[in-house]
Protein backbone atom coordinates (compact mmCIF):
# COMPACT_ATOMS: atom_id res chain seq x y z
CA UNK A 1 0.00 0.00 0.00
CA UNK A 2 1.18 3.40 -0.81
CA UNK A 3 0.95 6.24 0.88
CA UNK A 4 -1.77 7.95 -1.14
CA UNK A 5 -3.85 5.02 -0.52
CA UNK A 6 -3.40 5.06 3.49
CA UNK A 7 -4.38 8.71 3.33
CA UNK A 8 -7.55 7.48 1.38
CA UNK A 9 -7.80 4.63 3.65
CA UNK A 10 -7.91 6.53 6.88
CA UNK A 11 -9.59 9.53 6.15
CA UNK A 12 -12.58 7.31 5.21
CA UNK A 13 -12.22 5.58 8.28
CA UNK A 14 -12.23 8.74 10.13
CA UNK A 15 -15.33 9.85 8.07
CA UNK A 16 -17.27 6.65 9.26
CA UNK A 17 -16.51 7.04 12.63
CA UNK A 18 -17.88 10.45 12.92
CA UNK A 19 -20.93 9.55 10.91
CA UNK A 20 -22.06 6.46 13.20
CA UNK A 21 -20.88 8.71 16.50
CA UNK A 22 -23.08 11.18 14.94
CA UNK A 23 -26.20 8.92 13.90
CA UNK A 24 -26.26 7.17 17.04
CA UNK A 25 -26.02 10.30 19.35
CA UNK A 26 -28.99 11.17 17.67
CA UNK A 27 -30.96 8.46 18.42
CA UNK A 28 -34.36 8.77 19.95
CA UNK A 29 -34.53 5.23 20.98
CA UNK A 30 -34.41 5.27 25.00
CA UNK A 31 -34.62 8.11 27.57
CA UNK A 32 -31.13 9.97 28.35
CA UNK A 33 -30.62 9.63 31.05
CA UNK A 34 -33.29 7.29 32.53
CA UNK A 35 -35.75 8.34 34.89
CA UNK A 36 -34.99 8.20 38.70
CA UNK A 37 -36.66 4.91 39.91
CA UNK A 38 -37.24 4.14 43.46
CA UNK A 39 -38.12 7.86 43.85
CA UNK A 40 -39.43 8.52 47.90
CA UNK A 41 -38.57 11.94 49.33
CA UNK A 42 -40.92 14.69 51.07
CA UNK A 43 -40.18 18.46 50.81
CA UNK A 44 -41.36 21.11 53.25
CA UNK A 45 -43.87 23.50 50.87
CA UNK A 46 -44.03 26.27 53.49
CA UNK A 47 -41.14 28.02 52.59
CA UNK A 48 -39.04 28.22 49.06
CA UNK A 49 -40.23 27.87 45.59
CA UNK A 50 -43.33 25.85 46.64
CA UNK A 51 -45.10 27.69 48.62
CA UNK A 52 -46.24 29.85 45.44
CA UNK A 53 -48.60 28.54 42.87
CA UNK A 54 -45.79 28.50 39.64
CA UNK A 55 -42.96 27.50 41.78
CA UNK A 56 -40.47 24.30 40.93
CA UNK A 57 -37.45 22.79 42.33
CA UNK A 58 -35.32 19.57 41.53
CA UNK A 59 -34.48 16.83 43.51
CA UNK A 60 -33.16 13.52 43.00
CA UNK A 61 -33.49 14.16 39.41
CA UNK A 62 -36.72 14.77 39.82
CA UNK A 63 -38.68 18.31 38.96
CA UNK A 64 -41.25 19.16 41.46
CA UNK A 65 -43.79 22.17 40.61
CA UNK A 66 -47.02 23.74 41.89
CA UNK A 67 -49.15 24.37 39.02
CA UNK A 68 -51.30 27.87 39.15
CA UNK A 69 -54.35 25.69 40.72
CA UNK A 70 -52.32 24.70 43.29
CA UNK A 71 -51.99 21.04 42.77
CA UNK A 72 -48.52 19.58 43.20
CA UNK A 73 -47.18 18.08 39.93
CA UNK A 74 -43.78 15.68 39.58
CA UNK A 75 -42.31 14.40 36.54
CA UNK A 76 -38.50 13.56 35.70
CA UNK A 77 -36.64 16.46 35.30
CA UNK A 78 -34.28 15.67 31.65
CA UNK A 79 -35.59 15.30 28.56
CA UNK A 80 -36.42 12.14 27.10
CA UNK A 81 -34.70 14.01 24.08
CA UNK A 82 -31.10 14.40 24.77
CA UNK A 83 -31.37 14.92 28.61
CA UNK A 84 -31.31 18.22 29.26
CA UNK A 85 -32.77 19.56 31.98
CA UNK A 86 -36.83 20.62 31.65
CA UNK A 87 -37.98 24.30 33.07
CA UNK A 88 -41.68 23.99 34.48
CA UNK A 89 -43.56 27.46 32.66
CA UNK A 90 -46.47 27.19 35.00
CA UNK A 91 -48.37 30.12 32.52
CA UNK A 92 -48.08 27.89 29.89
CA UNK A 93 -48.86 24.78 31.57
CA UNK A 94 -46.11 22.57 30.63
CA UNK A 95 -42.63 21.17 31.02
CA UNK A 96 -39.95 23.19 28.73
CA UNK A 97 -36.43 21.85 27.19
CA UNK A 98 -34.43 25.21 26.11
CA UNK A 99 -32.06 22.59 23.84
CA UNK A 100 -34.28 21.99 21.18
CA UNK A 101 -38.00 23.12 21.94
CA UNK A 102 -39.26 19.45 23.28
CA UNK A 103 -42.60 20.37 25.64
CA UNK A 104 -44.24 18.35 27.86
CA UNK A 105 -47.83 19.15 29.12
CA UNK A 106 -48.35 18.79 33.02
CA UNK A 107 -49.03 14.92 33.07
CA UNK A 108 -45.69 14.65 31.11
CA UNK A 109 -47.19 14.20 27.91
CA UNK A 110 -45.22 15.12 24.83
CA UNK A 111 -46.24 17.90 23.29
CA UNK A 112 -43.93 19.01 20.91
CA UNK A 113 -41.06 17.42 19.09
CA UNK A 114 -38.26 16.14 18.68
CA UNK A 115 -38.69 14.01 21.72
CA UNK A 116 -40.87 11.12 21.24
CA UNK A 117 -41.33 9.75 24.93
CA UNK A 118 -43.04 11.37 27.76
CA UNK A 119 -41.74 12.04 30.78
CA UNK A 120 -41.99 9.67 33.92
CA UNK A 121 -44.57 10.72 36.15
CA UNK A 122 -44.81 10.43 40.12
CA UNK A 123 -47.33 10.42 42.87
CA UNK A 124 -47.54 13.55 45.17
CA UNK A 125 -49.44 13.40 48.39
CA UNK A 126 -49.73 16.92 50.97
CA UNK A 127 -50.23 16.09 54.82
CA UNK A 128 -49.89 19.93 56.21
CA UNK A 129 -47.15 21.31 54.99
CA UNK A 130 -45.55 18.35 53.86
CA UNK A 131 -45.40 16.99 50.36
CA UNK A 132 -44.42 13.46 49.61
CA UNK A 133 -43.16 12.55 46.03
CA UNK A 134 -43.10 8.95 44.90
CA UNK A 135 -42.78 6.57 42.29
Amino acid sequence: MDRKEFVQLAGANAAWMLISACLGGCSDNNAFPPAPTGVDFTLDVSTGALAQNGGSIYKSGVIVARALTGSFLAVSAACTHQGTILEYQASSHRFYCDSHGSTFNETGAVTNGPATQALQQYKTTLTGKTLRVFS
